[in-house]
Protein backbone atom coordinates (compact mmCIF):
# COMPACT_ATOMS: atom_id res chain seq x y z
CA UNK A 1 0.00 0.00 0.00
CA UNK A 2 1.33 3.54 -1.25
CA UNK A 3 1.69 6.25 1.38
CA UNK A 4 0.88 8.49 -1.10
CA UNK A 5 -2.47 8.62 -0.02
CA UNK A 6 -1.55 10.80 2.95
CA UNK A 7 -1.57 14.08 0.94
CA UNK A 8 -0.85 17.77 1.51
CA UNK A 9 -4.24 18.17 0.95
CA UNK A 10 -5.65 15.36 2.81
CA UNK A 11 -3.70 16.70 6.32
CA UNK A 12 -5.25 20.14 5.37
CA UNK A 13 -8.36 19.29 5.05
CA UNK A 14 -9.06 17.15 8.17
CA UNK A 15 -7.17 19.54 10.31
CA UNK A 16 -9.54 22.68 9.28
CA UNK A 17 -12.35 19.59 10.17
CA UNK A 18 -10.97 18.97 13.65
CA UNK A 19 -10.14 22.25 14.18
CA UNK A 20 -13.87 23.67 13.60
CA UNK A 21 -15.79 23.56 16.91
CA UNK A 22 -17.95 20.70 17.69
CA UNK A 23 -19.61 18.95 20.21
CA UNK A 24 -16.46 16.73 21.24
CA UNK A 25 -14.32 20.17 21.03
CA UNK A 26 -17.05 21.99 23.66
CA UNK A 27 -17.34 18.70 25.92
CA UNK A 28 -13.26 18.74 25.99
CA UNK A 29 -12.97 22.19 26.59
CA UNK A 30 -15.85 21.98 29.55
CA UNK A 31 -14.25 19.09 31.11
CA UNK A 32 -10.63 20.75 31.28
CA UNK A 33 -12.22 23.86 32.85
CA UNK A 34 -14.37 21.87 35.38
CA UNK A 35 -11.74 19.33 36.51
CA UNK A 36 -8.47 20.46 34.71
CA UNK A 37 -6.02 18.48 32.15
CA UNK A 38 -5.88 14.99 33.23
CA UNK A 39 -9.41 15.11 32.90
CA UNK A 40 -9.29 16.75 29.53
CA UNK A 41 -7.09 14.38 28.35
CA UNK A 42 -9.88 11.70 29.20
CA UNK A 43 -11.96 13.35 27.23
CA UNK A 44 -9.76 13.46 24.16
CA UNK A 45 -9.57 10.21 24.10
CA UNK A 46 -12.93 9.17 24.36
CA UNK A 47 -13.81 11.74 21.45
CA UNK A 48 -11.40 10.19 19.73
CA UNK A 49 -12.28 6.75 20.29
CA UNK A 50 -16.02 7.25 19.93
CA UNK A 51 -14.62 7.91 16.01
CA UNK A 52 -13.54 4.23 16.05
CA UNK A 53 -17.44 2.68 14.99
CA UNK A 54 -18.29 5.15 12.48
CA UNK A 55 -14.62 4.75 10.45
CA UNK A 56 -15.42 0.76 10.40
CA UNK A 57 -18.92 1.34 9.16
CA UNK A 58 -17.24 3.42 6.41
CA UNK A 59 -15.06 0.79 5.58
CA UNK A 60 -17.10 -2.09 5.72
CA UNK A 61 -19.52 -0.25 3.51
CA UNK A 62 -22.43 -0.38 6.95
CA UNK A 63 -22.82 3.35 6.61
CA UNK A 64 -24.31 2.93 3.24
CA UNK A 65 -26.69 0.77 4.97
CA UNK A 66 -27.38 4.10 7.86
CA UNK A 67 -28.10 6.33 4.62
CA UNK A 68 -30.41 3.98 3.01
CA UNK A 69 -32.22 3.12 6.49
CA UNK A 70 -34.01 6.05 7.30
CA UNK A 71 -35.23 4.47 10.88
CA UNK A 72 -32.04 3.84 11.80
CA UNK A 73 -30.85 7.49 10.75
CA UNK A 74 -33.73 8.77 12.78
CA UNK A 75 -33.11 5.93 15.90
CA UNK A 76 -29.11 6.75 16.72
CA UNK A 77 -29.85 10.57 15.31
CA UNK A 78 -32.44 10.86 18.72
CA UNK A 79 -30.42 9.14 20.76
CA UNK A 80 -27.94 11.45 20.06
CA UNK A 81 -30.15 14.66 20.82
CA UNK A 82 -31.42 13.04 24.06
CA UNK A 83 -27.72 12.84 24.86
CA UNK A 84 -26.74 16.19 24.52
CA UNK A 85 -29.71 17.57 26.06
CA UNK A 86 -28.93 15.29 29.07
CA UNK A 87 -24.93 16.73 29.30
CA UNK A 88 -26.89 20.31 29.10
CA UNK A 89 -29.30 19.05 31.71
CA UNK A 90 -25.86 17.95 33.87
CA UNK A 91 -24.08 20.83 33.09
CA UNK A 92 -27.12 23.42 34.84
CA UNK A 93 -27.96 21.28 37.66
CA UNK A 94 -24.47 21.96 39.73
CA UNK A 95 -25.28 24.41 41.95
CA UNK A 96 -22.28 24.93 43.35
CA UNK A 97 -19.40 24.74 40.48
CA UNK A 98 -19.36 24.97 37.09
CA UNK A 99 -18.89 21.20 36.02
CA UNK A 100 -19.30 19.70 32.39
CA UNK A 101 -19.28 15.88 33.27
CA UNK A 102 -21.66 16.39 36.25
CA UNK A 103 -19.57 14.32 38.44
CA UNK A 104 -18.48 18.06 40.47
CA UNK A 105 -15.18 19.93 40.76
CA UNK A 106 -13.68 18.76 43.43
CA UNK A 107 -14.45 15.15 43.10
CA UNK A 108 -11.94 12.62 42.92
CA UNK A 109 -11.29 12.22 39.40
CA UNK A 110 -12.60 9.30 37.66
CA UNK A 111 -11.37 8.96 34.01
CA UNK A 112 -13.11 6.29 33.01
CA UNK A 113 -16.71 8.05 32.89
CA UNK A 114 -15.31 11.18 31.65
CA UNK A 115 -14.18 9.30 28.45
CA UNK A 116 -17.30 7.26 27.88
CA UNK A 117 -19.00 10.52 27.82
CA UNK A 118 -16.83 11.68 25.27
CA UNK A 119 -17.45 8.48 23.04
CA UNK A 120 -21.23 8.58 23.24
CA UNK A 121 -20.94 12.05 21.96
CA UNK A 122 -19.50 10.93 18.61
CA UNK A 123 -20.84 7.30 18.91
CA UNK A 124 -24.06 8.37 18.85
CA UNK A 125 -23.91 11.09 16.12
CA UNK A 126 -25.18 9.01 12.35
CA UNK A 127 -23.48 12.18 10.49
CA UNK A 128 -19.82 10.93 11.46
CA UNK A 129 -20.43 7.50 9.87
CA UNK A 130 -21.45 9.40 6.20
CA UNK A 131 -18.95 11.92 6.82
CA UNK A 132 -16.31 9.35 6.37
CA UNK A 133 -17.66 7.59 4.20
CA UNK A 134 -18.11 10.92 1.67
CA UNK A 135 -14.70 11.88 2.79
CA UNK A 136 -12.20 9.87 3.09
CA UNK A 137 -12.54 7.82 -0.56
CA UNK A 138 -11.43 10.91 -1.94
CA UNK A 139 -8.14 10.65 -1.17
CA UNK A 140 -7.75 6.54 -2.05
CA UNK A 141 -5.67 5.66 -4.68
CA UNK A 142 -7.41 3.72 -7.81
CA UNK A 143 -5.99 0.54 -6.71
CA UNK A 144 -9.15 -1.70 -5.05
CA UNK A 145 -6.99 -4.15 -3.91
CA UNK A 146 -5.92 -1.73 -1.18
CA UNK A 147 -8.81 0.31 -0.77
CA UNK A 148 -9.67 -0.88 2.87
CA UNK A 149 -6.07 -0.24 4.06
CA UNK A 150 -6.02 2.92 2.65
CA UNK A 151 -9.22 3.72 4.24
CA UNK A 152 -7.85 2.69 7.63
CA UNK A 153 -4.59 4.20 7.35
CA UNK A 154 -6.35 7.99 6.63
CA UNK A 155 -8.76 6.89 9.19
CA UNK A 156 -5.79 6.44 11.82
CA UNK A 157 -4.22 9.51 10.91
CA UNK A 158 -7.58 11.76 11.12
CA UNK A 159 -8.32 10.10 14.64
CA UNK A 160 -4.34 10.70 15.92
CA UNK A 161 -5.05 14.17 14.14
CA UNK A 162 -8.23 14.78 16.53
CA UNK A 163 -6.61 13.59 19.60
CA UNK A 164 -3.57 16.18 19.19
CA UNK A 165 -5.86 18.75 18.74
CA UNK A 166 -7.91 17.69 21.19
CA UNK A 167 -6.03 17.69 23.53
CA UNK A 168 -4.40 21.24 22.82
CA UNK A 169 -7.90 22.72 23.45
CA UNK A 170 -8.38 20.72 26.71
CA UNK A 171 -4.75 21.90 28.18
CA UNK A 172 -5.82 25.24 27.23
CA UNK A 173 -9.26 25.38 28.91
CA UNK A 174 -7.37 23.76 31.99
CA UNK A 175 -4.70 26.73 32.42
CA UNK A 176 -7.72 29.01 32.26
CA UNK A 177 -9.23 26.86 34.72
CA UNK A 178 -8.20 28.56 37.99
CA UNK A 179 -8.79 31.84 36.82
CA UNK A 180 -12.60 31.28 35.93
CA UNK A 181 -13.26 28.82 38.88
CA UNK A 182 -11.95 32.23 41.34
CA UNK A 183 -15.27 33.98 39.88
CA UNK A 184 -18.62 32.86 40.67
CA UNK A 185 -20.41 35.47 38.11
CA UNK A 186 -17.85 33.61 35.51
CA UNK A 187 -18.71 30.40 36.77
CA UNK A 188 -22.49 30.92 36.56
CA UNK A 189 -22.08 32.09 33.20
CA UNK A 190 -19.74 29.44 32.03
CA UNK A 191 -21.70 26.75 33.11
CA UNK A 192 -25.11 28.43 31.18
CA UNK A 193 -23.05 29.10 27.70
CA UNK A 194 -21.97 25.26 28.02
CA UNK A 195 -24.92 24.15 28.89
CA UNK A 196 -26.64 26.15 25.86
CA UNK A 197 -23.93 24.71 23.65
CA UNK A 198 -24.58 21.21 24.34
CA UNK A 199 -28.76 21.96 24.17
CA UNK A 200 -27.93 23.91 20.28
CA UNK A 201 -25.83 21.14 18.89
CA UNK A 202 -28.77 18.54 19.92
CA UNK A 203 -31.33 20.93 18.75
CA UNK A 204 -28.94 21.07 15.45
CA UNK A 205 -28.64 17.04 15.51
CA UNK A 206 -32.27 17.08 15.48
CA UNK A 207 -32.89 18.93 12.28
CA UNK A 208 -30.49 16.86 10.29
CA UNK A 209 -31.72 15.01 7.57
CA UNK A 210 -30.41 12.24 5.24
Amino acid sequence: MSSNVISPEFLLTAFIVVLAPGTGVIYTLGTGLARGGRAALAAAFGCTLGIVPHLLAATLGLAALLHASAVIFQAVKFAGVAFLLYLAWQTLKEGGSFDADGTGAKAPLRAGPIAVKGALINILNPKLSIFFLAFLPQFLSANPATATAEMLLLGAVFMAMTFAIFVLYGLFAAAARDRVLRSPRALRWMRRAFAAAFAGLGLKLATERL
